[in-house]
C-alpha cells in the first residue's frame, strides 16, 4: 500500500511517480536493511533498477530476503548493526512480490487485487450464483494475505464478511453467519452510495473554483480596470500605515525591512515595487526581520484592501480558489511553478476570507 511514501524518478526527461518500502538485501551472506523502491513503469530498486520478472528472481534467489536465519547479521546504512536472535518473518516471496505488483497497480490507477476482489463480490451480489460465488472467492484469494484484513476498511470486522460470503453457508460457517455477511454487505452498499454525498462538518477539503495564477508583472501606474493585476503587491495603491502612506504594499514591505532610516527613505521614495526591492537588497536588514515578515506583510495586506474596496472587491470575485502568486525574485513569496511556498498568495486568501467575514458578521 503506497500510504503517503510518494517518490518519483526520471527518465528520459519524464516523471515516473513511485513509493518505497523497507527489505532486507543479502549481499556476502550479510544482511541490509535498505529501502525498496517501487515505481508506475514496474521498475523496482533493489540497489539497482530491474523488471518486475527480474525482482522475482532476486526474490527466489534471496538477494531480496524475506527471512533471516537466527544468527544472522544485519545493519543498517552504517548507522547500527546487530545479529538476530529468533527472528520471525510475515512476508514470503509469493507475498512481497503480489504486494509490489498490486503497487504497480496502484501508481497506475489501476485495480489492484483487493479493488478486483470487491468488484468479484458485487457481481456475486448482483447475481448469486455459484459461478460468481466461486469467482468472487478466487479473487479473494489471490489477495496478499498480509492485506486481506484492509480490504473492507473495516478495522472492526477487517475481511471476516468477505471470508464468509466467498465460502458460503455450510461447511466452515453456518446459516446465520452467512446471512449476517449477506446483511453486512447489503448495508455497506447503501452506505457506499451515499457516501460521495455527504460533505464534512467543517466544509469541503478542496475549493470549488479553479485556482488563480497571479503571474509577475510591472504595474507602473493605477489602471481603470486592472484586473487581476491589482492583486499584486507592486500595484500602484497607496496604503497609510501608521504616521507613513507607501505607493504599494511592496514599498511598504521592503521599507520596513531595512534598518536604518535613512534608507527606508530611499525606498519609499521609489519609483516601482520593483526598484522598492532593489533599493531595501543594497540596504541592512531589520534584525530578526525573517521571523516577523509573514506578520508583517499580513498587515499591509489588510491594509491595502480594507482602504480601497475597488480591489476588494477583486479579491473576493476569486471566490475559494487557490492564489497563486508568481514572484521570480522570491521562492518564498512566490509559488513559482510548484517550487515556491507562495505565502503571498496564502496570505491573500486569509485576508479575502477575513473581508467575507466582515460582510456575513461572523461572530
Amino acid at each position: 500500500m503506497i500510504g503517503k511514501r510518494i517518490t518519483h524518478r526520471t527518465a528520459d526527461g519524464v516523471r515516473v511517480p513511485g513509493t518505497w518500502r523497507h527489505a532486507f538485501i543479502c549481499n556476502g551472506g550479510s544482511y541490509f536493511l535498505t529501502d525498496l523502491f517501487i515505481y508506475a513503469d514496474g521498475l523496482v530498486d533493489c540497489w539497482e533498477l530491474v523488471t518486475l520478472d527480474e525482482f522475482e528472481q532476486k526474490l527466489r534467489s534471496g538477494w531480496v530476503a524475506t527471512s533471516i536465519p537466527d544468527g544472522g547479521r544485519a545493519s543498517a546504512h552504517h548507522l547500527a548493526s546487530w545479529t538476530f536472535g529468533e527472528p520471525s518473518s510475515w512476508l514470503t516471496p509469493d507475498l512481497l512480490l503480489a504486494e509490489v505488483r498490486d503497487t504497480v497497480d496502484e501508481l497506475n490507477g489501476r485495480p489492484d487485487s483487493t479493488a478486483r476482489c470487491l468488484a468479484a463480490v458485487d457481481v456475486f451480489l448482483a447475481d448469486r450464483t455459484e459461478d460468481n460465488r466461486a469467482a468472487a472467492r478466487a479473487a479473494y484469494l489471490a489477495v496478499p494475505e498480509t492485506v486481506r484484513r484492509y480490504a473492507l476498511g473495516d478495522m472492526d470486522h477487517k475481511d471476516g464478511p468477505l471470508r464468509v460470503l466467498v465460502a458460503g453457508p455450510g461447511g466452515e460457517f453456518t446459516q446465520e453467519g452467512y446471512d449476517w455477511a449477506i446483511a453486512y454487505f447489503e448495508e455497506r452498499a447503501q452506505w457506499l452510495a451515499e457516501a460521495p454525498a455527504r460533505v464534512p462538518a467543517d466544509g469541503p477539503a478542496e475549493s470549488f473554483a479553479p485556482a488563480v495564477k497571479l503571474y509577475h508583472s510591472y504595474p507602473q501606474r493605477a489602471l481603470e480596470d486592472p484586473g487581476k493585476q491589482a492583486l499584486r503587491n507592486d500595484y500602484p495603491a497607496p496604503i497609510r500605515v501608521g504616521d507613513a502612506t507607501y505607493p504599494s504594499v511592496a514599498h511598504a514591505y521592503w521599507a520596513r525591512s531595512v534598518a536604518e532610516p535613512g534608507a527606508r527613505t530611499a525606498v519609499m521614495a521609489a519609483e516601482s515595487g520593483a526598484e522598492a526591492r532593489t533599493a531595501a537588497a543594497a540596504a541592512p536588514r531589520r534584525e530578526g526581520w525573517e521571523g516577523v515578515r509573514t506578520a508583517v506583510m499580513a498587515g499591509l495586506l489588510r491594509a491595502k484592501y480594507a482602504q480601497h474596496p475597488d480591489l476588494a472587491a477583486i479579491l473576493l470575485a476569486t471566490g475559494d480558489a487557490t492564489l497563486l502568486y508568481d514572484d521570480a525574485d522570491s521562492g518564498f513569496w512566490g509559488e513559482n511553478g510548484g517550487r515556491g511556498r507562495n505565502w503571498t498568495g496564502r496570505l491573500l486568501e486569509l485576508v479575502r476570507s477575513e473581508l467575507l467575514a466582515g460582510q456575513t458578521l461572523v461572530d
